[in-house]
């Protein structure tokens, strides 16, 4: 078998069958298979897409490339969720509490931010002394007693997503729906779980800008899912305006202690609710009616947020921050930013809010950039609000007064301010199991 057949194969439309692509990962990632032949063929897949049974293959190869975790040593059904990233994006931090203190296991490996999208675990760590790298032996652990634990991807787990990703990276092959859903595929399968949820953001905060690619996407990996023996469903949720109100780490943490407490702005309620719901829902724990009631139950009555605290806890957290937010350190430097004129919010850049945020130091323009876990946004008026001139629309928190003129100038430019009142957009625009896609 030669790689060279298979890429003038691909290129020309044809299927690749499971041998060939086992052997194409397998062959990259022992490195007999070089950049140049892999790098043609992710163009030829990028072109040609792939079927169905080409990525679930495929993500098998890559999933098996590296460890494959057996979480049989957690007692019970386990849920994970993954989000494909946004800005403001702090549902982990509620929807795990909440699901857990409904008696469901939540055992997750999350990621760190990069770019404009913040990560699950540079929050966690804006708590002080908190421990998100644990041994096998701790992370069964803190599940089996707390109901939860979420740290960061460790181990050899994936290791041919890592080198796929960066050739993707620096090819102009990012973008490719199957890809996508490989790379992303495969670590949920890597990571052991029962049920897989996915929230799949659209919008000018998200990877997938319309709703048609994301609903594509959210097809191909739901459809991988149960193909390799897992409930699996998707959520298509709005990402089109940041998620509540708090941009960057510890500020994003107070959020979710607040939406936790019954407390929370209500599009972030909303969202984590529906997200809460069927991850119960995936669990067997009845109708999606059913589980809603449920996860409003566990917030009313606290067992939820205590969840949170005895998570943080059992991780070496420090969880009177949780406790009592105000004692959370503060960024030394804060900005009210004014509205420049008077009229509607029509539109915000989401995207361009969250590259605001990371220039105040929240978040990380390298992997090897280090996080002001105090710095980023409050953001007071969002998309719809009527505003005035010299209304305060925003805070702005840094460590350096000095980052805020080009931090306040990028958030400006995400606005767009009109004479009329926009249209309401939905939050959440579709449910996709393995036989429908139900719009809302």
């Amino acid at each position: 078998m030669r790689m060279y057949d298979l890429i003038s194969k691909k290129r020309n439309g044809g299927e690749l069958s499971e041998a060939e692509i086992k052997f194409m990962i397998e062959g990259y990632v022992d490195g007999s298979i070089p950049d140049y032949q892999m790098s043609a063929m992710l163009m030829a897949i990028y072109f040609n897409g792939m079927t169905d049974a080409e990525t679930l293959t495929m993500t098998m190869a890559v999933a098996h490339s590296g460890d494959m975790v057996d979480l049989s040593g957690i007692e019970g059904i386990k849920v994970d969720k993954h989000s494909t990233g946004g800005v403001g994006d702090k549902t982990t931090l509620i929807i795990a509490p909440i699901v857990a203190a409904c008696g469901v296991k939540v055992a997750k490996m999350s990621g760190r931010g990069l770019g404009h999208t913040g990560g699950t675990v540079d929050k966690m760590e804006s708590i002080p002394n908190m421990q998100t790298s644990l041994s096998q032996e701790e992370f069964f652990k803190v599940v089996n007693t707390t109901g939860l634990s979420v740290i960061g991807q460790s181990g050899n787990l994936a290791p041919a997503d890592k080198k796929l990703y960066a050739l993707r990276d620096v090819t102009a092959t990012v973008d490719s729906i199957p890809l996508i859903a490989v790379s992303i595929m495969s670590k949920k399968l890597a990571a052991g779980n029962d049920c897989i949820l996915l929230d799949i953001k659209t919008g000018s905060g998200a990877f997938m800008k319309t709703l048609d690619d994301a609903t594509k996407l959210a097809q191909k990996m739901v459809a991988i899912g149960e193909n390799a023996g897992k409930k699996t469903v998707a959520l298509i949720t709005d990402m089109d305006i940041p998620l509540g109100h708090n941009i960057g780490n510890s500020l994003e943490v107070i959020e979710a202690v607040k939406t936790l407490r019954g407390e929370g702005p209500a599009d972030l309620t909303e969202v984590c609710l529906n997200l809460a719901a069927n991850m119960l829902y995936l669990a067997g724990k009845g109708d999606i009616e059913k589980c809603k009631e449920m996860v409003k139950e566990v917030i009313a009555n606290g067992k939820a947020l205590e969840r949170l605290i005895a998570m943080v806890e059992a991780q070496g957290g420090d969880s009177s921050v949780i406790k009592d937010t105000e004692n959370f350190a503060k960024a030394p430097y804060s900005l009210d930013i004014k509205a420049e004129k008077t009229g509607y919010i029509k539109a915000m850049d989401t995207e361009m809010c969250g590259i605001a945020s990371s220039m105040l130091g929240a978040g990380r323009e390298t992997k090897d950039s280090e996080i002001d876990f105090s710095a980023g946004i409050i953001l007071h008026k969002k998309v719809g609000d009527y505003i005035n001139e010299g209304d305060t629309i925003a805070t702005m928190y840094a460590s350096k007064e000095e980052l805020f003129a080009a931090a306040k100038a990028k958030y400006m430019n995400s606005l767009t301010i009109s004479d009329e009142k926009p249209e309401e957009q939905p939050l959440i625009f579709a449910r996709v199991t393995k036989d429908s896609v139900e719009k809302f």
